[in-house]
């Protein structure tokens, strides 16, 4: 049997919810406009200045991160597959005053499309699940990089994705899944709005361990310079996450686990 065409599933999906998430509190639109980041502070830490460095974010949605980058001195490019979500990033964009350059493409195809080398890559924060093939996407890292430049991923923990989404106790899915897993949700509404009203409610998401990611960036002959995992995730996964400012995580008595890991990789010069 032929896999579904994932990108012509998600697609319709996405470009659905730019506006939902747009107005959203989650995103908070209007804080970033009156000079809030979106960016987490472990990220700032981690990436270090940005100040005059070329910097592209892929899988952008519709921007405030990217041109949060942009407010902290990057010469920013991000990279989306929903013209929608592209749309809206210039918009709010304009609306602040940040030079940004946003581009619609596939991120496999982000190296032919964009067609220069970066100082800095960023992505992450639910990004891999939509990628059926992470050697060929670390590929296109690899070649958006400027010798000396680093790949910054921040993401989710493949092993968080395994646990029951009540207690965050049971191990209920498969680390090892392959190949599409599809989801069709009518009564989920959107991550940024549960409640939201939406017509394209079918997704095509893959799993991928931390091994495989770790293993395809090493593949594509970048170095990892660490694989920092954290105790705690930015949204309620399991119903028993307690919120720390702008964390959830595990109740104290609870043993800890892996909600969140952030790698860095550099091309050698």
């Amino acid at each position: 049997m032929a896999e579904p065409d994932y990108l012509a599933v998600n697609l319709p999906l996405w470009d659905e919810r730019v506006a939902i998430h747009v107005a959203s509190d989650f995103y908070d639109v209007a804080g970033f406009k009156a000079g809030a980041s979106s960016l987490r502070e472990f990220e700032l830490v981690e990436v270090g200045a940005v100040t005059g460095r070329r910097l592209v974010h892929l899988q952008c949605h519709f921007g405030l991160d990217t041109l949060s980058w942009a407010r902290r001195g990057a010469d920013v490019t991000g990279l989306d597959f929903s013209p929608k979500a592209i749309e809206a990033a210039r918009t709010v964009a304009d609306d602040v005053g940040l030079t940004a350059r946003f581009v619609v493409a596939d991120v496999y195809d982000a190296a032919t499309v964009l067609g220069e080398t970066y100082d800095i890559v960023y992505t992450g924060l639910g990004a891999l699940c939509w990628l059926p093939d992470v050697d060929r996407w670390a590929k296109v890292i690899a070649d958006l990089l400027e010798p000396g430049g680093f790949l910054y991923l921040a993401e989710f923990h493949p092993f968080a994705d395994t646990l029951d989404e009540t207690e965050g106790r049971t191990v209920t899915f498969d680390y090892f899944a392959e190949g599409p897993q599809v989801w069709d949700e009518p009564d989920a509404g959107s991550y940024a709005d549960p409640q939201a009203r939406v017509r394209h409610t079918r997704s095509i998401e893959y799993a991928h361990g931390l091994g495989e990611v770790v293993t395809a960036l090493a593949a594509a002959g970048l170095r990892i310079d660490f694989l920092h995992e954290h105790d705690y995730t930015l949204w309620p996964r399991f119903a028993v996450l307690e919120r720390d400012g702008i964390a959830y995580r595990l109740p104290a008595e609870r043993p800890r686990v892996p909600l969140m890991y952030s790698i860095r990789a550099t091309k050698p010069r």
